[in-house]
């Protein structure tokens, strides 16, 4: 039976009858695709341990015999990576789960997008291996995911007057998120209610996030008040300019307000 195999990162999965579930995957080599996996719930052989939310697994798909727009089966799963330290972890668990939110809402579907998956399983790993903090790996995350879907807002100069970031003269600026841009204090007349006031350092940072190589990651050096002030933004734009609220950031929200 015609199909194909692909390493996938498990976006979400949602209870389909009785027995079985429809899964969203984000491929390494065919994007996002959604699949049926049949008898999910008394197969252990099969999917044992392997369909967790965010897991990294090898998948065998085959294609609907009869139904030419049926779902796609899902056959086996091998599990690669199930990042048990972040399953541990409920503050881990609430970043990694709204990073795979973003993206199963974001993406097409069949639309391949290495780059998207590459960056989603660099910023899972880390976080299960704790190299860098989890705020700041979410905030990589989220810039580079901007960067990569082509909506990354204009932060390097006032929009208006074309002034340059450095050569502002005050420390803050206003970051409009309805135009995606930033503007000085001097071409302000009217501010929109959808935007914030940013300081200058805090867009120089996620700025530098932006231009950098993946592999730079770790060299990342924010201040508290630049990863407080980061989170905000990002993760008041992105939901703006996708134009969905994420309940696995309104969860992540509850925890921090906890602690």
């Amino acid at each position: 039976m015609p199909g194909f195999v692909t390493d996938a990162i498990l976006l979400r999965k949602i209870e389909y009858g009785d027995h079985d579930f429809i899964i969203s995957f984000l491929t390494e080599s065919k994007g996002k695709i959604s699949v049926i996996a049949k008898n999910a719930k008394k197969s252990i052989q099969r999917f044992s341990g392997a369909l967790d939310l965010f897991s990294v697994n090898n998948i065998q798909c085959t294609f609907p015999k009869k139904k030419k727009d049926g779902l796609t089966i899902l056959s086996r799963t091998d599990l690669e990576n199930g990042f048990a330290n972040i399953r541990y972890d409920v503050y881990k668990t609430a970043y990694a789960s709204f990073w795979v939110e973003v993206m199963h809402f974001w993406l097409e579907e069949n639309k391949q997008q290495s780059g998207l998956y590459n960056l989603l399983l660099f910023s899972l790993d880390a976080l299960n291996q704790g190299s860098l903090s989890r705020e700041v790996i979410s905030l990589f995350f989220q810039i580079r995911f901007m960067s990569l879907s082509g909506f990354f807002p204009n932060i390097e100069n006032c929009d208006k007057c074309k002034t340059p970031v450095d050569h502002i003269e005050q420390k803050k600026v206003w970051f409009d998120f309805a135009e995606g841009r930033i503007m000085c204090q001097n071409c302000i007349k009217k501010r929109s209610k959808y935007g914030m006031i940013v300081s200058k350092g805090t867009l120089k940072q996620i700025n530098w996030i932006h231009t950098s190589d993946i592999s730079r990651a770790d060299r990342i050096k924010f201040s508290n008040l630049a990863i407080k002030e980061g989170e905000m933004l990002v993760e008041a734009f992105i939901p703006f300019y996708i134009g969905r609220e994420f309940k696995s950031l309104q969860f992540l929200d509850r925890l921090r307000h906890e602690k």
